[in-house]
Formats: C-alpha cells, structure tokens, sequence
C-alpha cells in the first residue's frame, strides 16, 4: 500500500506524457492563477470564501503550483487516447515508458488500459505487455487502471498480466461493479490500492439523460456512500471523478468556481482524491482543499492538542465531545493537509508518538 494517498489524479493521453510533464503543467496552472486568480482577494471572490481564508490559501496554492504541481498522473489509453492503429498504440506505449525515467515526474504515476473485455481485451492486454517489456525500473507505487468494470473475471485477468509489485486501481463507473464491490477487491487480491467512481459512465449506465449529469446528482452520492461503506477499512484510497466544464475561455470563472464546489463537497463526503482532466483545474483542486483544511483549523488542532495531552482519557471543548475514534479522525484529517502542503507538520499540531488509542 501507499504511505500517502494523492489529492487527485490528472489524466493524460498516453501520446502526450513525456519527461518534463509535471512542471509544464505547473506552468499552465499557475498561468490560470495569473489570468483569473490574480490576488488573495480575486480568489475569494470567485471561490465565494472569506478574504481572511483566502489571504491563508493564496501564498500557499502558489507554492504549491511551484513546487510539486502534480501529484499524480495517470498515462492513458482509454477515453483520453481514443482508438489508434495497433502500430501506433505499441509505438506510444513503448514511448511512455522510456519517459518514465526521463526527469520531471510526479510522485504517483500509474496507466490506464483499455476494458478487459469484448473487442478492446486485446488491445489492452496487448498494451501492457508494450509498456512493462519497456518500463524499467518501475516508480515505486506504480498502479494500472482497470475501467469500465462488469465482472471480477476482469481483476482476475489484469492481475495475471502485471509484474509484481504493481498495484490495481479499479474504476467504479458501472452498476454490475457497484453491486460487486467485495468480490472485485478480492479478485485483486493485495494488489488493490484504490477505487475511482466514473461518474458520467455510471449516470449513463443508469440512464440518466445527459443533460442531467451532475457529480452531486442523488445516483452518484448514492454511489460514493456505498464505495465508501465497502471500502473505507479496507486501507485503500478512494478518489471522485471530473467536473467536465474545463476553466478555460470566456466561462473559465464560473468552471473554476464549479471544479472548487465539486472538490469541497467529495472531501465532505470522504473522498479526499478526484480526476482532473486539465491542468488549469489544478489550482481550484488545490485551493479547495487547502480552504477545506485551513477553515477553522485553530478549533480542530485545539481539539487535537487537547486529547493528547489527556492521553487516551476523553475530553470536551464547548459542546463537541472527544472520543478515540473521533480524534483517529483528527489524526488523518491533519495528516492529509500536510501530505498535499496545506500545511506544514509544526503547523498541523501531530503527536510525534501517538498514543496505543491512535495508532
């Protein structure tokens, strides 16, 4: 398993990774901020947050689109890559995993293959065999992406065609992968490190008319509770899926604005991680998070220093009352702003030596 789950995760067409993709998308990042989100007080106006907050956030999305702009990247040959000759597809394999090494890359990468099943098995499988006879040595923490999931028997095939050490992220985006949510993880084995819910295939399989689809639509909250529930002690990372309008021309505000809803309110309901499909989405990833983590923080990290102080005894501030599991809550909460730099481990409060209660 990973010792750090990533925020999100930016898919690329497998033709365009090369090294040097995660400071090129710092670039374009930190261009949006300069074109739409020129100040601390531009932001919280187009975020509809407090200038106090936005004074906080600011500074730090700036470093952060300086520093580690990506945290993860997914090299894609499924939606984003589309359907090539075989030549082709073996030539851009071939290319992405000698770029794998070339400099310039996220922390987290993975692949994402075409569905294991009907006319597409083929090409995916014959994708993987591409890209690993090349790829070495692997990034540590290295996963394939399984989509558009309708049977166990498709885990089970993926895992036969990896190298060891690879991890399986399995995409959630059909009913018959909901109603199988246990069987698909075991069908993985301990290879499985995430599960990603695909929202617009899900809403579709559901027949939901397009001009409905909606990350905060009721059938897709239905769906991240229940992955939620399934999942969530099973120490693997769960991420939301795209918002689909791209902040880029005459109406980039109003998609920044849209991104930054959709980014707060999955973090609301669990889901700390989610896809983005452009770079000029990264900085409302990233200060929706950071507001999300940084709002109130003085009362949450009180309520933290309170209970490790008292050890595993529980304590109460005002009317909230503390418990172990709550604090364990805390405990990740903080840990989780400081993987993605909203803020700093001194910052954050975290006992350097929890408690038997915490660990």
């Amino acid at each position: 398993m990973r010792n750090r789950q990533p925020v999100h995760v930016l898919y690329g067409g497998g033709h365009l990774f090369q090294p040097g993709i995660a400071p090129k998308m710092g670039r374009i990042a930190l261009k949006v901020v300069e074109r739409e989100l020129p100040s601390a007080d531009a932001m919280a106006k187009v975020f509809g947050i407090s200038a106090e907050l936005a004074r906080t956030v600011y500074p730090r999305l700036i470093q952060k689109l300086e520093t580690e702009p990506v945290e993860e990247m997914r090299i894609d040959f499924e939606d984003g890559y589309g359907t090539r000759s075989d030549a082709e597809e073996d030539a851009h394999a071939e290319a992405a995993a000698h770029s794998l090494n070339g400099g310039g890359m996220p922390p987290f990468l993975g692949l994402r293959i075409k569905p294991l099943k009907g006319a597409t098995e083929q090409r995916a499988l014959r994708t993987l065999q591409h890209f690993f006879k090349w790829a070495q040595p692997l990034p540590q923490g290295f996963v394939v992406t399984l989509p558009k999931i309708t049977s166990p028997k498709e885990v089970e095939v993926l895992l036969a065609n990896l190298p060891h050490g690879v991890g399986i992220e399995l995409m959630i985006e059909t009913i018959e992968a909901l109603e199988c949510l246990q069987e698909l993880y075991e069908a993985g084995q301990d290879r499985v490190t995430g599960a990603h819910f695909g929202p617009y295939d899900f809403l579709s399989n559901c027949g939901i008319a397009v001009v409905k689809e909606s990350l905060q639509h009721p059938v897709c909250v239905a769906a991240r509770t229940k992955m939620l529930m399934a999942y969530a002690r099973k120490g693997i990372g769960l991420s939301d899926g795209p918002t689909r309008e791209l902040p880029l021309g005459v109406n980039a505000t109003r998609a920044l604005a849209l991104h930054f809803h959709n980014v707060q309110k999955a973090a609301e309901h669990g889901f700390y991680q989610g896809w983005d499909l452009h770079p000029a989405q990264l900085p409302a990833r990233y200060a929706a998070l950071f507001a999300y983590f940084l709002d109130d923080v003085d009362e949450h990290r009180a309520r933290l220093k309170n209970f490790v102080e008292a050890s595993e005894q529980a304590t109460r501030i005002g009317h909230v009352f503390d418990d172990a599991a709550t604090v364990l809550g805390l405990v990740h909460f903080f840990e989780r702003a400081v993987n993605c730099g909203a803020m700093t481990a001194d910052e954050a409060g975290l006992p350097k030596k929890p408690t038997q209660t915490l660990s």
